[in-house]
């Protein structure tokens, strides 16, 4: 294609992009109150505000018609009763609520928003709300030297997304993957801003192809969309933490993965045959490698038609599913949206009987190439057809299958525009619109139809959902994996800005395939990205068609003993993620953190894009780079632990760390804990052990609370789950540690912890619950026993 080649920079393709033809909103006539909210009119349009909560402000504005407040799908939250106030001054309206204010300049429209303090959140100057001649809808807001930007879900570049601009539009890209790549397979028109240590987020809840540009102008930044109206949110904060819980207030949490999710997968594009699998099934257990799940790519089916096998190289499907099952290892295949024109196959007689296929308006099916040839695509914007493919899934379940990958779901054809046609027309459960509008919703409803129908048929067990493509509030449905990255040590660095991006902006179950999917990986790059995945929410190792394979023993036995130690390792910190899931369940605030989300008032973390935090005290520094030993960690206050070798390192100064080719530099801050298990070959193997290592200091106070349930089910819903409240407070003479109430009704099959206090001084006591405990001294710290 043309724009592959030189023809890209011709210089007759050069174009005019200034704003010639922007109208603004223009000035204020008069303004309505209802139930909802204000309706401003204006002399080019309306604009209405309301509130879904006192701290969430919405703005809506329609060129030709009062605005309608009807939402995407990524909106579940309603709005609740906020008590406000509107005041008319001369040259401006102001409305209140007891969190923010909102003025309303009359003459042109333009909104500053301000907290009780009288901090500007956003604000508009020489522009506002405005419209193009082309349709567009666009916003423009005030940007300070120094604000920073995160979020905007899955794009690649640094962690600081100021000067960059990006486009929502979900898109298949197989290669390259290179800071300048956009847009990719996830559309979140979501970020958050960082002000002086306080933050706010905004979301652009408009599903045609958009635009956000921080990069044009100095003194301001636009959001735009192609068509439709503009309606987007602000979340006021002030801290980080704050705007991702408001953020996922309107749009969602994820639902508490099932234990085994969490776990080690491993996958290739592909395992072609029912012996295969079983062969690298045995090889995990024969070399002691932990695994929970081994994937099966499109190879699996009977020519590429989704709900099916291949009879010849999958003859038994069942028995297979079922003897991984008994080894501890779940099976997850594939499915993709595109199903086969063939009249005999019985998918295809459905959704062509049943009406459940996109169609022009004239009434033909859309059909487009993809795997298996021609193919039709259920419209997944009709609740009758999401039905209908959950249903479908009954086929999976029977089989003793408890999870699914969509893939090519943005949705990909082999054409050149790479997606469906724009033209054809979604049913949008009773209001039509066409793919134009829609296409950024495909892979969020295919995901919700997946997702639910997996849901009604386990029996009450929880699924688990991996998807390529999606939109706001597709982490109510499914974790994301990044795409088809490359097996280059500069996609091992992109990966992490990417995944804490993806955290900040709701989706906290996110991670790369470990090893690169395309090119050729070797031991070094395989073993320092496994490390890194480890400590990566969603862990899978994944590689392409046609290269070297990377399962972790490909490269020999030096490799394969520091990869299995790796594994090992994440199993062994599955309690504290569990607990850390639990956490993002219940506030939306992300496992894999960056260090601005825990110190915004730091300056140096806010584009430290090569370090990144599990959870509010452990610090990960990989190296990610070949035949490195030997890197800088900048370290934020407070005193940090070696988590191998016990080093301690001070705050808010940079140190250079060696870590030899079997060592990841992972640091605990002091006086606080994490909770651990021993070593198990999957999660199906019961823990039958707790164990908290605590961090001694000399002062301070750390609270968290340790969280359990049974991994597997529902029920946590209800009061089948423990809540154990932990305090750690450190002072010269004590380490006291103290357990509060238990909640919930879950017992674990562990009824004692573990507690190694790890840094203890020699006038130093212990402490549980008030009473001195003396311990026994190892090289892992003062140990001792206590009952839950």
């Amino acid at each position: 294609m043309l724009e592959d080649t030189s023809f890209a920079i011709h210089p007759g393709n050069n174009q005019n992009l200034s704003e010639t033809s922007y109208q603004d909103v223009g000035n204020v006539t008069h303004v309505d109150k209802d139930e909802k909210g204000y309706t401003f009119y204006c002399e080019n349009g309306y604009v209405t505000v309301t509130f879904n909560r006192a701290d969430i402000i919405r703005i809506v504005m329609n060129q030709k018609a009062i605005p309608s407040l009807k939402s995407t799908p990524a909106v579940i939250a309603q709005p609740e009763t906020v008590e406000q106030e509107l005041k008319e001054e001369s040259d401006s309206y102001i409305i209140s609520t007891s969190k923010l204010d909102a003025y309303i300049q009359k003459a042109p429209f333009r909104l500053r928003i301000q907290d009780k303090e009288g901090h500007i959140i956003a604000s508009e100057q020489e522009k506002g709300l405005g419209f193009q001649e082309n349709g567009e809808v666009i916003c423009y807001k005030e940007m300070l030297e120094q604000d920073r930007f995160y979020g905007f879900g899955e794009k690649t570049g640094f962690l600081d997304k100021r000067g960059e601009s990006y486009t929502m539009w979900n898109s298949d890209v197989f290669a390259p993957h290179n800071p300048e790549t956009d847009p990719l397979y996830q559309s979140i028109p979501y970020f958050m801003s960082l002000r002086d240590g306080r933050a706010h987020g905004i979301f652009f809840d408009n599903s045609y192809k958009s635009t956000f540009d921080m990069k044009t102008e100095s003194d301001h930044y636009s959001f735009r969309a192609e068509g439709g109206q503009l309606d987007y949110y602000v979340f006021i904060g002030p801290s980080p933490k704050d705007v991702i819980e408001q953020y996922t207030h309107v749009t969602g949490r994820m639902p508490l993965p099932p234990k085994w999710a969490i776990g080690y997968h491993q996958s290739r594009y592909s395992y072609k045959s029912e012996q295969e699998v079983r062969e690298v099934a045995n090889a995990f257990i024969e070399k002691n490698i932990p695994v929970d799940v081994l994937y099966l790519d499109i190879h699996y089916m009977n020519e590429y038609r989704v709900f099916t096998f291949d009879k010849d190289q999958f003859p038994t499907p069942e028995n297979m599913i079922q003897d991984l099952k008994n080894a501890g290892i779940r099976v997850v295949p594939i499915v993709d949206p595109g199903v086969k024109k063939a009249p005999e196959y019985s998918i295809y007689q459905e959704g062509v009987r049943e009406d459940h296929f996109c169609k022009y308006l004239e009434g033909d099916i859309y059909t487009g190439d993809v795997w298996p040839g021609e193919s039709a695509f259920p419209d997944f914007t009709d609740e009758r057809t999401r039905k209908w493919w959950g249903e479908k899934h009954q086929y999976y379940a029977d089989l003793g299958i408890e999870g699914i990958w969509n893939d090519m779901n943005e949705p990909a054809v082999f054409n050149e525009t790479k997606t469906m046609d724009t033209n054809v027309m979604h049913k949008n459960d009773g209001d039509p619109q066409t793919h134009r509008a829609l296409h950024n919703l495909y892979g969020l409803l295919m995901g919700e139809a997946t997702y639910k129908g997996m849901k009604e048929q386990l029996g009450g067990k929880r699924s688990f959902l991996l998807t390529r493509a999606g939109y706001s509030g597709v982490q109510r449905y499914a974790s994301v994996w990044t795409g088809d990255n490359r097996s280059f040590w500069e996609h091992l660095q992109m990966a992490l800005p990417m995944c804490m991006n993806l955290g900040l902006s709701g989706v906290a179950f996110s991670g790369p395939d470990v090893g690169g999917f395309a090119h050729d990986t070797n031991g070094e790059l395989l073993t320092r990205w496994t490390q890194v995945g480890a400590f990566t929410p969603y862990f899978r190792n994944h590689s392409a068609l046609d290269t070297v394979r990377q399962e972790p023993w490909q490269f020999g036995e030096k490799y394969e003993a520091i990869i299995r130690d790796y594994i090992q390792l994440r199993y062994q910190w599955l309690p504290q993620l569990y607990s850390l899931f639990r956490e993002a369940h219940e506030t939306g605030v992300p496992v894999m953190r960056p260090l601005m989300l825990e110190y915004p008032h730091d300056e140096k973390t806010y584009q430290l894009y090569d370090e990144f935090m599990i959870g509010d005290n452990t610090l990960i520094a990989p190296i990610m780079h070949p035949e490195v030993t030997d890197r800088a960690v900048y370290f934020p206050e407070g005193t940090w632990v070696d988590y191998f070798t016990g080093e301690e390192y001070s705050g808010k100064q940079t140190h250079l760390i060696h870590a030899e080719l079997d060592k990841l530099p992972m640091f605990i801050k002091k006086g606080s804990f994490v909770a651990l298990s021993p070593v198990r070959q999957s999660t199906m193997h019961k823990q039958d052990s707790l164990i908290f290592h605590v961090y001694a200091n000399d002062e301070g106070e750390y609270k968290t609370v340790f969280y359990d349930d049974d991994g597997e089910t529902y029920q946590y819903e209800g009061d089948d789950s423990m809540k154990l409240p932990v305090t750690i407070s450190s002072t010269p003479d004590e380490v006291s540690i103290t357990f509060g109430e238990k909640q919930g009704g879950f017992n674990p099959s562990y009824q004692n912890v573990d507690v190694y206090v790890h840094g203890l001084q020699d006038n130093q006591t212990i402490t549980l619950n008030g009473e001195k405990v003396s311990g026994e001294r190892s090289d892992q710290g003062v140990h001792f026993q206590a009952k839950l």
